[in-house]
């Protein structure tokens, strides 16, 4: 194998030539057909009898090139990038394919450069620092959580709403006849939870304790039994209990049980502190993000779609790992959600686009600066990567290159640069009076909140374990388990 020709071409590209002498190209095409010669019948010849020139004379020469090539190209396209001493990004692209008469072999193909780029001044960049703010109805929101934690059911002698708690007894039929998974007995469903097909806890609401309904329904067309699938269904429903969701009143008491306050204006002061911190940390993250889109901003050079290509290979097969966890694959995932991979890989590419223009001109910060971390910075990130995942630091070290460290404390450092520089912009006036608003709020009506003593807040620790036991959702009994949890459920 030797390196012919190369030449770098416009928009960051470079063409290459290589040439495979037909020894290596033979073994490879002596590889395919050991493997495929079980599969082909010749006439005179016992399977995976026939030499590979009988099967080549029956079946023609290049019977076996394409598979070859298979084992050839990626061999030949790395010998060609690595002998050039060029940077390559993404994928080789093959023009041209040339077989010799002694079964010699000239490739001809293109790869992406990484490209060469420049930045303007990264000091002193300026953008918008978000204020942060925390609205009364985030309160609400937290508070609201701790009564639904906090929730009791009820037995209620009333129509079902959504929201509810309802035992019932049901069975379906298709067809007029009974199916697996269609039929349950003391069956707990809480209303509005979705939990059914569509329309079936819409279909309840109200059911007195004792009444019978038969809901008229319809699989959905992705049903997972496909026996099912679109097919019109009768659920025959009795409602044989019904309980409702008690909540307690927002006041000192509720306070008390799920905190380590005394006063729920205590506690409200205390949530708003919390979230406070949590949106400054927000607003901290988004003036970064913001002048790292100043600083990419500045960056000249032809930057090959091969990088982003890259960038959003990495997040289809991040996705992917994800669905399975479910279950699911990406084509089963595409299917159910009407679009395609295509679709789906377009809609990435604008934050690939940008994530790569952010990378590359961080790496310029870098390189501009003469970032080297130590080993002991090294050792220490390795460190804190093992303490993070609850993990064995050799595990952590065999799982991550030290390439990839080093790179994460560059950018670390380059960042920091930008940050100790940069100019925080005012933003909009009606964002910095709602902000002067809330703090005012909080210093005259939730100022430092006091904690309980310690005994009480032991007691309010073990009261709040007890009351976060999910209580919207009961679990089935023992009788209504093995018939209702396969497939009457989406």
């Amino acid at each position: 194998m030797k390196l012919n020709t190369y030449e770098k071409k416009e928009k960051s590209t470079a063409e290459l030539i290589v040439v495979v002498e037909s020894a290596e190209f033979n073994t490879a095409l002596d590889a395919v057909y050991k493997k495929n010669r079980n599969q082909m019948a010749v006439p005179g010849f016992r399977r995976g009898k026939a030499p590979r020139k009988v099967i080549e004379s029956a079946y023609g020469a290049s019977v076996f090139y394409n598979d070859a090539l298979d084992i050839v190209l990626p061999d030949a396209c790395a010998f060609g990038v690595k002998e050039s001493e060029l940077r390559a990004v993404g994928y080789p692209n093959v023009s041209n394919i040339e077989v010799g008469d002694d079964k010699s072999l000239t490739i001809t193909y293109t790869v992406a450069l990484y490209p060469e780029v420049t930045i303007g001044d990264y000091h002193g960049l300026a953008a918008v620092k978000p204020v942060a703010v925390v609205e009364d109805s985030a309160v609400d929101s937290e508070v609201e959580a701790a009564r639904l934690r906090q929730a009791r059911l009820e037995i209620a002698n009333r129509p079902l709403i959504n929201g509810d708690t309802a035992t019932i007894d049901f069975v379906g039929y298709v067809d007029g006849e009974t199916f697996d998974g269609g039929t349950g007995e003391d069956y707990e469903l809480v209303i509005g939870s979705n939990s059914f097909i569509s329309g079936f806890e819409e279909k309840m609401h109200g059911m007195q304790v004792g009444e019978e309904r038969d809901l008229d329904l319809e699989f959905p067309e992705n049903y997972q039994a496909e026996h099912l699938a679109g097919k019109p269904v009768i659920f025959k429903v009795t409602l044989k209990e019904l309980r409702t969701k008690i909540l307690p009143e927002a006041d000192d008491d509720l306070a008390k049980d799920v905190s380590e306050f005394d006063t729920l204006a205590d506690y409200r002061a205390d949530i708003r502190k919390n979230l406070l911190e949590s949106k400054e940390k927000e607003t901290e993250g988004a003036f970064e993000d913001a002048l790292l889109e100043v600083l990419a901003a500045t960056l000249e050079g032809d930057i090959p779609d091969a990088m982003a290509d890259e960038y959003i290979d990495r997040q289809v097969q991040q996705y992917s790992q994800q669905l399975q966890q479910y279950g699911l694959d990406l084509a089963t995932y595409f299917n159910m959600s009407g679009s395609s991979e295509e679709q789906f890989r377009e809609s990435m590419r604008p934050s690939a686009e940008k994530q790569v223009r952010v990378s590359l001109a961080l790496e310029k910060v870098v390189a501009a600066e003469g970032f080297t971390p130590t080993e002991e910075e090294i050792e220490q990130a390795y460190k804190e990567t093992a303490e993070r995942y609850e993990a064995d630091i050799e595990t952590v070290k065999n799982a991550i290159p030290a390439e990839t460290i080093v790179n994460d404390l560059n950018v670390r450092a380059a960042v920091k640069v930008i940050r100790e520089s940069a100019i925080a912009l005012d933003p909009p006036p009606d964002e910095v009076e709602a902000a002067e608003a809330a703090t005012a709020e909080v210093e005259t009506e939730e100022k430092k909140p006091k904690k309980r003593a310690s005994k009480k807040k032991v007691e309010a620790s073990d009261e709040t374990d007890a009351a976060e036991a999910p209580t919207e959702t009961p679990k089935k009994s023992s009788k209504s388990k093995a018939k209702a949890e396969e497939k009457t459920e989406e």
